[in-house]
């Protein structure tokens, strides 16, 4: 396998550890699982210079503090 598609295999796990906490409304640790997977598929993206599946997988590294940041201001405008 080559590392874009490496690539998108992690930036696709990534997404899908999301799937518990998000959809189903499950406490699951699984979420950390996206700073891993996001760091690595950056890397292999990086490798293979598609720039585009970089900055996704750079999204899903920070994809944590980011939902954090929309719950918090979620949280207190209501």
């Amino acid at each position: 396998m080559d590392k874009t598609k490496l690539s998108w295999v992690c930036f696709i796990l990534a997404v899908l550890a999301w799937v518990p906490n998000l959809v189903f409304q499950v406490a699951s640790p699984l979420f950390l699982s996206t700073f891993l997977l996001g760091l690595v598929g950056a890397i292999l993206a990086l490798m293979s210079k598609n720039y585009i599946l970089m900055v996704l997988n750079i999204v899903m590294f920070c994809s944590f503090f980011i939902f954090m940041a929309v719950g918090y201001t979620w949280n207190s405008l209501t």
